[in-house]
């Protein structure tokens, strides 16, 4: 762990989002990953197991928080920070607002899906009932980077023979 990643807790926690994203590509899942952390403690984490579980929500980031509330034994996460590598979907972060965390850092950004900046800003909307103050790029470019791996191993080759 680099002096940087002790000096700024948000990095040292993001650090170990990146290994549960690891676990997901080492599954042959796509490699996000989360970790829910109350009091400079760990109360939930966890990897997308959309392939494994056959489940279109078993999205990291819906992982943690379940594993979050399970631990703390409550569907309230006030008081708790969500670190995700990626820019968490419209259900994700529909899920973070009702579960009222606290705050929300992420690495990269999602292009094609994110609803926390880039497409919409869910947990930053007023219309609802209660707002997460996000931070986003944290560790972005190695979130970025691992994903980026993942989609180029399952890209045809030119020749048609799988990825590179």
């Amino acid at each position: 762990m680099s002096l940087a990643s002790l000096l700024d807790p948000d990095r040292r926690w993001m650090q170990m989002a990146l290994k549960e994203a690891e676990r997901a590509y080492e599954a042959g899942e796509v490699p996000v990953g989360a970790v829910v952390v109350q009091g400079g403690a760990v109360v939930g984490r966890g990897h997308n197991q959309v392939e494994r579980l056959a489940d279109p929500t078993a999205h990291a980031e819906m992982l943690a928080v379940s594993a979050a509330c399970q631990t703390l034994g409550t569907k309230n996460l006030a008081g708790c920070t969500l670190y995700v590598t990626l820019e968490p979907c419209p259900m994700c972060a529909g899920a973070l607002v009702w579960a009222r965390l606290d705050r929300l850092v992420f690495g990269a950004f999602d292009e094609k899906a994110g609803a926390a900046s880039t497409l919409f800003d869910i947990p930053q909307d007023r219309r609802l009932n209660h707002q997460v103050e996000t931070v986003s790029g944290v560790e972005a470019d190695a979130a970025a980077d691992l994903l980026r791996a993942f989609f180029r191993a399952r890209r045809p080759a030119p020749d048609g023979r799988g990825g590179a």
